[in-house]
């Protein structure tokens, strides 16, 4: 653990002694905001003041303590000394807003730079990657060096490299940096950024840069909006409004591979005798083979009058796909490789492996190089057209199904996870009603991006309670059009949804921009209550709110607002919202605390400064600092929401 010096600050450009230690101050002109290098001999620290308020430390590796020299800069300072240098520059100067960089450039050897999760008391961090464990505020999170690609490992298949706490402050890591994370783990309290030459990344290059960024604002909510301005970007467009409106229906976690037309056929039917329509979502083992994108004819004989038949009552139909080609899938495979379609290691091995193919045995089609990303989008197009399918869901993406030590296209530097934005953005070209699962500094495109599958449990352990904190955490590093997964959880290991955690799942999605079913309410006739008509009551309600959705999804892409955000959304200083993980936001407007206990039938509700009317009751609460409501009755029936006048 480091021990810091509280160090009084002297207001004068470059360096100055004070106690026996140098200081070097990064000074902006048009607000109070400034930097203070300390060189404690032993080590090397920055913090960051407002208003003569320390608001956050951060410790240098770097051998220069002791052996500093500096140098002015255009923009700010350079230190360096024993082969080292860093410089501090300031990219923006406004009076409510103040970002900077620090920048190495040409290291050769690894560097890390920790920032100190707790510089002052009741500091909450925000952001990083979606992962298994889901928990928010993030600052209590476990990683161990681990390589910040996307990758199946953790459920990371969202890796932003952006982080922000309720200070106002946010860190941003530019993409050419090799970049690995060491999370209270060397360090307690403390979130390393480490850089170093290492597998995933680029070896072969025996230098690299190592650039962030840091934004100093007002609070939580104004520095974020910065870095959605600067960083992150908003989306072009956003997607249809039916897949807003209507429910999916997944063969996936009630059939799993057991799909033939006669199953489908069966299950449309039990849809729309229960009073359901939507979108049809045919999943995984209707191929030939994994990659040929053809129909096997003993399970779909004339998939065509299937999909017609679907249309003529009303569904919409989407279909399952994936990046891969197994080596069984002879002709494809041949032909991408001969072609030199698929990502290859360094060595020229194509070889990998995913969750429907034995060690060795597929390959992942390389949508870095046009060529390969064209002939997949073709075939593509060509089965959408002559199968009748609205859209595809695309699953994996992430970087570590590919060879390690891949060759990609493009600059070196940002590799593996190029493959996953290469991925993403030719499939989103398939139009308003794809989703996909994987991302990487793709925030701009108009398409729902899916939770990692959810399994059936109460626990924070990938169950219920991360459907809404996977939800904040993909909002708030601009992801907006957040897909749930299925209601109910995906049921692994014969770990069915019972009554209980069904209806509460479906209550939690509520407010969320999608429904995605697959268990179903008929599931449940012999249960406690009329699930199918609850079930009903709340497709009714989500649809109700759709206008609402759809607004907030233009405020998106005007502006770069989260569609759910968490509730300190609308009071950052608010040090009980700060911290809250079990409600969320739609918009500013509309709070949802659904209950997510195993067993429980009231729960405690928080609800932020201002004037709130009960969804359920009718009922108005007022507050101009916030208030509890403890113990609120929500039996089984009850979905606890409010909405702000």
């Amino acid at each position: 653990m480091w021990i810091f010096f509280n160090i009084v600050i002297l207001t004068v450009y470059c360096f100055t002694f004070s106690h026996g230690v140098v200081q070097f101050s990064l000074n902006f002109a048009r607000s109070t905001n400034k930097v203070v290098v300390i060189d404690h001999y032993y080590m090397l620290e920055y913090s960051i003041y407002r208003d003569g308020e320390r608001l956050q430390s951060v410790v240098l590796g770097t051998g220069l303590g002791g052996y500093i020299k500096s140098r002015k800069t255009g923009s700010g300072f350079v230190l360096y000394g024993r082969g080292d240098e860093i410089e501090f520059s300031i990219e923006v100067d406004d009076s409510k807003f103040s970002q900077l960089s620090i920048s190495r450039r040409n290291i050769q050897k690894s560097v890390s730079d920790c920032i100190d999760l707790a510089s002052e008391s009741d500091v909450h961090w925000y952001g990083g990657n979606q992962q298994r464990w889901q928990y928010y505020p993030i600052q209590k999170l476990v990683h161990k060096h681990n390589a910040y690609v996307t990758k199946e490992e953790f459920n990371q298949a969202i890796a932003e490299r952006y982080w922000f706490n309720s200070q106002g402050i946010f860190f941003y890591v530019n993409l050419d940096a090799p970049l690995f994370i060491d999370q209270n783990n060397q360090h307690p309290d403390f979130m390393c950024l480490e850089a170093k030459r290492a597998l995933p990344y680029d070896i072969y290059h025996t230098r690299f840069d190592f650039t962030y960024h840091i934004g100093i604002g007002l609070n939580a909510r104004d520095v974020h909006m910065k870095a959605v301005e600067y960083f992150l970007g908003k989306p072009s467009g956003h997607p249809a409004l039916e897949m807003v409106r209507d429910p999916i229906w997944s063969t996936w976690a009630r059939y799993k591979t057991n799909v033939d037309e006669a199953t489908v056929r069966v299950f449309a039917n039990e849809i729309l005798s229960y009073g359901f329509n939507g979108q049809f979502e045919l999943d995984d083992d209707y191929e030939t083979c994994y990659g040929a994108l053809e129909f096997r004819q003993s399970k779909f004989p004339n998939i065509k009058n299937l999909t017609d038949d679907l249309h003529a009552v009303g569904f919409r139909v989407t279909l399952w796909v994936h990046p891969f080609i197994n080596k069984d899938c002879k002709n494809w495979f041949e032909e991408a490789k001969q072609s030199n379609y698929f990502v290859a290691d360094h060595s020229g091995n194509i070889e990998t492996q995913w969750w429907n193919s034995e060690k060795s045995q597929a390959a992942y089609i390389d949508f870095t190089k046009t060529a390969a990303a064209d002939w997949y989008y073709n075939r593509l197009r060509s089965l959408q057209i002559s199968a009748g399918i609205d859209s595809f869901k695309f699953d994996a993406g992430e970087s570590s199904w590919v060879p390690i030590d891949p060759v990609l296209n493009g600059t070196a530097k940002e590799h593996p996870s190029k493959i996953t934005s290469a991925y993403v953005r030719t499939v989103s070209k398939f139009g308003s009603l794809v989703e996909v699962r994987s991302g990487q500094n793709t925030q701009d495109l108009p398409i729902f991006v899916r939770m990692i599958d959810k399994d059936t449990e109460w626990s924070l352990n990938n169950g219920l309670p991360t459907l809404i904190t996977t939800l904040l955490q993909m909002n708030m590093v601009g992801y907006p059009f957040v897909l749930p997964d299925m209601i109910g959880g995906n049921g692994y290991n014969d770990n069915r949804p019972d009554e209980e955690i069904f209806v509460r799942w479906l209550q939690a999605n509520v407010f969320m921009p999608s429904l995605q079913f697959s268990y179903v309410p008929w599931d449940y006739l012999s249960g406690s209550v009329d699930v199918v008509a609850l079930s009903k009551r709340f497709v009714d309600l989500h649809a109700e709110f759709t206008p609402h959705i759809m607004n907030c999804f233009e405020k998106a892409v005007s502006i770069g607002a989260p569609v759910n955000p968490p509730i300190w959304w609308i009071a950052p200083n608010d040090k009980i919202a700060q911290s809250i993980s079990d409600e969320f936001l739609l918009g500013e407007d509309i709070l949802a605390a659904p209950v997510i206990e195993k067993g429980a039938t009231s729960r405690d509700i928080y609800l932020p400064a201002g004037e709130w009317l009960d969804g359920n009751t009718g009922e108005t609460y007022r507050s101009t600092d916030g208030i509890w409501l403890r113990d609120y009755a929500a039996p089984l029936t009850v979905l606890p929401y409010f909405i702000r006048k």
